[in-house]
């Protein structure tokens, strides 16, 4: 089946700077001839999203914190507005304030596991309950998670309890979305250099390791992450939902 975009449209949350991960999945999803749709959260980041966005051809910039529930509501009537029709939603967002990413995980303050769960979690639910009425034809919505969802990484702390907290949600929308033929899956990305991953103490030893132990001896490349989005959002990916597929050079399935 064909990888194709043309005729479509995506909208792609997350994008913080040219190392984002959403980043390369605009990139995929365009020049595979998607019309896109991405969104900055406030005015801090908006001129670098905006300077990217210039980038990419017949790409628009909206302002959306996904974690109000009035800008959601806002976005979401200027792209029926504007397109109509969605046929892919990329929900690349995540957060926990950086005191929760140190230290034992036994300390995790009642605050910090709130936002984390909030911004990485419930906005996913949140955005996906917006944009189903657009996809009147279906769909594929994708999120992003980390092997840190169901084994230990050093440090990462709630934010492994937030990301297993996504996979079950994926799984939930999933069957409650099937109907409208809508797809919802999660790609597991090894770890990227991205704005999100510096806040992590110790992550330059977590690439090294990474590296060590996957059976391709090397960190995956940010691009190959946007590719497994792409055919997730195309109908090569037709037959598929509900699943996690790692993008992790085989990293997860390793014992020792």
């Amino acid at each position: 089946m064909s990888q194709s975009m043309e005729g479509r449209t995506a909208v792609v949350f997350g994008v913080a700077n040219k190392r984002s991960i959403a980043w390369a999945i605009a990139q995929a999803l365009q020049q595979a001839g998607a019309k896109l749709a991405i969104t900055y959260q406030n005015e801090r980041l908006e001129q670098e999203a905006k300077d990217l966005i210039e980038a990419l051809p017949g790409a628009e910039a909206f302002r959306c914190d996904v974690s109000r529930d009035e800008e959601i509501d806002q976005l979401f009537s200027q792209l029926k507005e504007k397109y109509g029709t969605l046929h892919t939603l990329v929900h690349s967002v995540a957060f926990a304030p950086p005191g929760e990413l140190k230290g034992e995980f036994v300390n995790t303050t009642r605050e910090g596991f709130r936002i984390a769960h909030d911004v990485s979690v419930y906005s996913f639910i949140a955005l996906a309950r917006a944009a189903a009425p657009l996809m009147q034809q279906g769909g594929s919505m994708i999120t992003m998670t980390y092997y840190g969802a169901e084994k230990v990484v050093p440090n990462y702390n709630v934010m492994g309890v937030a990301k297993a907290a996504l996979e079950a949600t994926v799984r939930y929308l999933a069957d409650s979305l099937g109907k409208q033929n809508i797809r919802v899956n999660a790609i597991s990305a090894g770890p990227i250099m991205t704005l999100a991953a510096r806040g992590i103490p110790g992550v330059r030893d977590m690439f090294k390791s990474h590296a060590e132990r996957a059976p391709l001896k090397r960190n995956v490349d940010v691009n190959e992450v946007g590719s497994t989005a792409l055919f997730l959002a195309s109908d090569a990916g037709s037959g598929i939902t509900g699943e996690t597929i790692y993008v992790d050079c085989g990293y997860n399935i390793m014992g020792f």
